[in-house]
């Protein structure tokens, strides 16, 4: 077998100096907690249709998104994706089920060509029980994941593809969550119609009254934030949709 056609987690490597510059907790950690969590760390090239976790199996890392974009998704009995959210880069996730050591109860696939890190969840909590950062920095991150999901339950009351497609954005661009975002997603509109779960017509003509609005601007291959306050309220107050 050719080494692009092995599963992910064949495909593993070291990573780069630059890709271990954009993992953001490192610099939390005191000298002997960087060195440990350094030569632990390792990266892979993951491409759609790869999973990076999938429903069922047990935990081995926790990871985070270098470069690219996943989804959170889940199948129901009927067959039918959910999609929970995306994941951009800068990224880290899964430390509810690490903390658990349990096993997954959503699947995470690139939706484009992305480099993943994986963090042995062994070593993981090795730094939980020896670095004061590292356990301010997962504190906070559960702090940021409850009101995300919050928000997404939110989401999904909406009616109007216009108030889904802000409030999604809005998530996308978590500074505590997403750092490696900054001002501009690289999103395609297919990409954002997967996570938001309209077609990619709806989210067009979302994109367009936002941008009308001076909330984003729509550049080549991406989306950049003028006004993330105003995508963050967009439809507070509005009714939700009826089931």
């Amino acid at each position: 077998m050719k080494a692009d056609q092995l599963p992910l987690h064949q495909r593993r490597r070291r990573p780069t100096p630059a890709e271990l510059a954009g993992i953001p907790w490192l610099h939390l950690l005191q000298a002997p907690e960087y060195e440990r969590a350094v030569s632990q760390i390792t990266v892979g090239d993951a491409r759609p249709g790869d999973f990076v976790c999938r429903v069922g199996r047990p935990v081995t890392y926790w990871f985070g998104v270098i470069e690219g974009l996943l989804k959170m998704s889940t199948d129901s009995e009927q067959g039918q994706t959910m999609t929970f959210t995306g994941v951009p880069p800068g990224g880290w996730f899964g430390e509810g089920t690490a903390l658990k050591r349990e096993d997954y109860r959503y699947n995470i696939q690139p939706l484009r060509n992305s480099v993943v890190a994986g963090l042995p969840v062994d070593t993981f909590h090795w730094l939980l029980d020896h670095s004061i950062g590292f356990n301010r920095f997962v504190m906070n991150q559960l702090n940021e994941r409850l009101a995300q999901f919050i928000a997404a339950l939110e989401i999904d009351r909406m009616a109007s593809p216009e108030l889904r497609v802000a409030r999604s954005l809005a998530a996308l661009f978590n500074p505590v969550l997403y750092p490696g975002v900054g001002e501009l997603l690289r999103i395609t509109q297919q990409e954002l119609a997967y996570l938001v779960g309209l077609s990619r017509q709806r989210v067009n003509e979302a994109l367009g009254e936002l941008q009308a609005q001076g909330a984003i601007r729509i550049e080549y291959g991406g989306v950049r934030i003028l006004d993330l306050e105003a995508l963050r309220s967009s439809g507070r107050g509005a009714p939700a949709a009826t089931r």
